[in-house]
């Protein structure tokens, strides 16, 4: 199932086979973890396979973290399975979904405040608010569906109590319609505008949004039994993370998704911010940042070293946002190796990338990082990424081709298991 590492720095990843085990789930994927779209979601079946992994090393599993949590998967997944839960992420977008995922919901108060909102909407007056709108939002909607937006926005504010998860609840619907009811090019993975785009009419939208998410609580309600929190925040920056018996998390690929960029619509809309690009700040992986080079390097381990040396000639800048990238992620590997209970378990799920021909092999850089941060009794596998198998390429919009023109993705991701004895 994984294979254990004996030899860190003589294992050649690519080289070792797909693990079956971990390309499938052993059961249908909940509806609640498509209220939201999210790119590259972490597959929920793998806290599935985690647990079972566990449980064959004997571990007993009381409390989950990610770390990266993103839209909440493994949140989820460890409440349907009666595990307490812990996670963070520096994205506000990212946690909202998240905290809905996890929470508990009354099927007759949604349905009470789903239609004080729609009613809330219709008596509401003719709103004219699009010429004092942000100039970003401006760009990215016409008048009509703006105002639209606005008044639907004004209609939860007013039916649903402030703080309240029911609050949230309908501002991840609203959130979730945003791009569909603007101009942004649909399944684009980079903002760029359609000028051909008819955008979908707001209303209409939201009461699709709000039937399939309710759907998606009835399937659970009865099935939410643990305790979760989730917070907004870097987890190098975070104090006290929770102690906890498993960490199951996957982290950002560097020179991979700008996720303040993907979700600019839903921060400038929810008052995340007033210039989606401050969420840029502090990011691991991102491309915005503007260290020194060499203060980077002398920090790094050898597989870093090795990736970033062989960068500098091609692209300087980038190879300084790789080091600042691995630099993060060396820092990560001892967070969690903190964070863990003895004898407990850090499984990570992380996938290399290339640039300007140079492999970025962000899994040996991870693998070597737990190595360093005293996680014992390494182990490795690969999987399968089932909707890259086709079309490994993406052209400039982002979205997958058959042109080997275009950019090379990965078809494969690595699972890397530590455990701290």
């Amino acid at each position: 199932m994984v294979e254990r590492l004996t030899n860190l720095r003589k294992t050649n990843f690519d080289n070792l086979p797909v693990d079956e085990f971990w390309n499938l789930g052993n059961t249908h994927e909940k509806k609640m973890h498509r209220i939201h779209s999210y790119p590259a979601k972490f597959p929920a079946f793998i806290t599935e396979k985690a647990l079972d992994f566990a449980t064959k090393q004997g571990l007993k599993v009381s409390k989950i973290a990610d770390v990266f949590c993103g839209c909440g998967t493994v949140a989820f997944e460890a409440n349907r399975n009666s595990i307490d839960f812990w996670g963070c992420d520096i994205n506000p977008v990212a946690t909202l979904i998240a905290k809905v995922k996890s929470r508990k919901y009354n099927t007759r108060w949604l349905e009470k405040y789903y239609a004080s909102i729609l009613n809330l909407y219709d008596q509401c007056t003719k709103i004219d608010e699009y010429g004092s709108a942000n100039t970003r939002l401006q760009y990215w909607y016409n008048e009509k569906s703006y105002n639209d937006l606005y008044k639907l926005k004004l209609a939860i504010e007013k039916a649903t109590p402030q703080n309240s998860d029911y609050r949230l609840f309908f501002l991840c619907a609203f959130s979730n319609i945003l791009k569909a009811t603007s101009r942004w090019l649909t399944k684009s993975i980079k903002p760029q505008i359609d000028p051909h785009k008819n955008p979908s009419e707001v209303l209409c939208s939201f009461v699709n949004q709000c039937l399939q998410m309710m759907k998606a609580n009835i399937e659970n309600e009865a099935k939410m039994k643990s305790e979760s929190s989730i917070i907004t925040g870097n987890i190098l920056t975070i104090d006290n993370p929770a102690k906890v018996d498993m960490i199951i998390t996957s982290p950002p690929y560097v020179t991979s998704y700008e996720y303040a960029d993907l979700h600019q619509l839903s921060s400038l809309w929810l008052g995340f911010t007033e210039d989606y690009k401050e969420l840029r700040s502090g990011s691991i992986g991102s491309i915005y940042h503007s260290n020194h080079l060499d203060d980077q390097v002398n920090s790094l381990n050898f597989t870093g070293q090795k990736i970033v040396h062989a960068l500098y000639t091609h692209d300087k800048s980038k190879a300084r946002s790789i080091a600042k990238y691995y630099t993060d992620m060396q820092k990560v590997a001892t967070i969690c190796h903190n964070m863990l209970l003895d004898n407990g378990l850090a499984l990570f799920v992380i996938g290399n990338t290339e640039y300007k021909g140079v492999r970025i092999d962000n899994a040996k850089h991870l693998a070597e990082s737990l190595s360093h941060s005293g996680f014992k009794d390494l182990f490795v596998t690969k999987r399968s990424i089932q909707n890259k198998i086709l079309t490994p390429f993406r052209d400039p919009s982002g979205r997958f081709s058959a042109d080997s023109n275009s950019r090379h993705v990965y078809a494969e991701e690595f699972i890397i298991v530590g455990r701290k004895s």
